[in-house]
């Protein structure tokens, strides 16, 4: 088995010629179906999964695979030592309102860690890269997370609501705080040190997490669940109860506001 690094060159290729793709696809109208509680999805979803199928499989066709827009086998995926976990377009939403917040995830899953990952944004050319060993770039610069220690003007990625209107025990003080619609390009903020922290609430999946937080990590960061405990990859229920991820310095203080929350995995999501 190769080292997580040498992914990169592919996971990169991979995710610019999908954006070269989106931003062609882009000059068209859009066909935008429902999925339900899913959200809605386009031709653009569906033509990068087909088009990183393709480049990815072809290359690493003992990888397994867990794709939003792919039914999931999770008794061959669980069989493989290696995973690709990716959402072809994070923030599907944003991209139909041409809102440059949506990015294509590749992440790389070794066993229960996400060792490597692509964020693309093809609206901005932002491509975010890390991997296990070898640190992070974005744009070829190397890039690290914050070293940030306290939370009084800390640089947050996520909602407002969420910081103002929920009853927490305590509440937070002053933060900016930046909306981005992407999951993986929140993650991707952080690990280039564009924020300090992101706070990711219930559920998520692994396709829209795998590849972010492979980076962050890579960036010298920490990734875990709201509790403080390391995410763990490709279980069979393809998902994580809830994710932080900041500095090193500062994810302690987040994971004192953040246990509080009832466990989603014994019981029900308020």
């Amino acid at each position: 088995m190769q080292s997580a690094a040498s992914d990169l060159p592919l996971l990169e290729a991979a995710a610019r010629e999908a954006g070269a793709l989106v931003r062609d696809l882009l000059t068209k109208p859009l066909d935008i179906r429902s999925k339900g509680e899913a959200g809605p999805v386009t031709n653009v979803d569906l033509a990068v999964e087909a088009l990183l199928a393709e480049r990815l499989r072809a290359a690493r066709p003992d990888y397994g695979w867990l794709s939003e827009e792919t039914p999931d086998d999770a008794d061959a995926r669980l069989n493989a030592e290696r995973v690709f976990m990716l959402d072809p377009i994070d923030g599907t939403a944003a991209m139909i309102k041409r809102k440059p917040q949506y990015t294509i995830c590749i992440g790389v899953a070794d066993g229960a860690e996400a060792v490597a990952g692509a964020v693309y944004n093809p609206a901005t050319d932002e491509m975010f890269l890390g991997a296990a060993g070898v640190g992070a770039t974005m744009n070829g610069r190397a890039m690290q997370v914050s070293e940030r220690n306290m939370l009084e003007g800390a640089r947050m990625v996520g909602s407002s609501t969420r910081f103002t209107d929920w009853r927490w025990p305590k509440p937070w003080p002053t933060m900016e705080i930046e909306r981005r619609e992407s999951i993986a390009y929140r993650m991707a903020a952080v690990a280039a040190g564009q924020a300090d922290a992101t706070i990711l609430f219930n559920w998520k999946h692994y396709w829209d997490i795998a590849a972010g937080a492979a980076i962050v990590a890579a960036a010298g960061g920490v990734v875990t669940d709201t509790w403080g405990a390391p995410l763990a990859f490709n279980l069979r229920e393809p998902r994580a109860p809830g994710v932080v991820a900041s500095g090193a310095s500062l994810h302690a203080l987040l994971i004192e506001r953040t246990s509080h929350f009832p466990d989603p995995r014994t019981k029900a999501e308020a």
